[in-house]
């Protein structure tokens, strides 16, 4: 079996901050780097916080999640602010200069009350004229008709298991898609967990947005801030608060 610290060090594996590597963790980089006080929401095992720290930055850093076990490997790194809580559940006022949720973790809010909830709760954490980006997979593209076991991937643990984990739709329901995530070791499983996305399309987005007074500054397509077209796989968000 996997434990909830086992997934969350295999998280980290399948999934390591590489700004060098990966467009999208050099784009939220350089937005971290400008700013002195960053609010990581959905923060996980805090590795975007973590680099920023280790990198140089010297201003707030706070990161909050509801997973446990998460952020006990993101408390390994004592000089940044680890909550445990929701977006919904944000307590600070005016105190940040930039709010972030990376690795899709906007999509995790799956009712309207869970977006307009956590959008006004960021707006309120959110200074004057402070941002908030994030991204949410376009759902033109349908990304879910990959999340097959076929596209599984194969990843070492930190003990040395071969393990491979796949995805399989269960339902897509209006906008929402509910998957299960299966990982297995020389065919046996050990580990199954089950989660919802929401696949919110630009008009419904903006909605919500403007509704908790967010105003968006830029939008963009992909991770190179071109243009949001029919064929984009992402819509990535800059929304300013008013």
């Amino acid at each position: 079996m996997l434990s909830d610290a086992d997934a969350a060090a295999l998280y980290d594996r399948l999934n390591p901050w590489d700004p060098a590597r990966w467009p999208s963790d050099a784009f939220y980089d350089g937005l971290v780097a400008a700013a002195g006080s960053v609010l990581d929401l959905g923060c996980g095992t805090g590795q975007m916080l973590r680099q920023a720290r280790e990198h140089g930055h010297t201003g707030r850093l706070t990161g909050i999640d509801p997973d446990p076990a998460a952020l006990d490997r993101a408390r390994r790194r004592t000089d940044v602010e680890w909550v445990a809580g929701r977006a919904a559940d944000i307590p600070w006022e005016a105190e940040f200069e930039l709010a972030v949720m990376t690795g899709h973790a906007f999509q995790c809010l799956v009712t309207d009350r869970e977006v307009a909830d956590s959008l006004a709760a960021v707006r309120r954490a959110l200074r004057p004229g402070g941002r908030f980006a994030f991204e949410t997979r376009h759902p033109q593209a349908r990304a879910w008709k990959h999340w097959t076991p076929a596209n599984a991937s194969e990843v070492t643990d930190d003990t040395g298991r071969v393990l491979r984990t796949g995805h399989r739709v269960e339902s897509v329901t209006g906008d929402v898609v509910t998957f299960t995530e299966t990982t297995t070791e020389a065919g046996t499983v050990l580990r199954t967990d089950r989660t919802s996305l929401r696949f919110l399309d630009v008009p419904a987005l903006d909605a919500f947005l403007a509704g908790a007074g967010l105003l968006v500054e830029a939008r963009y397509g992909d991770w190179h801030c071109g243009r949001l077209t029919s064929e984009s796989r992402e819509i990535v968000t800059i929304a300013r608060r008013a």
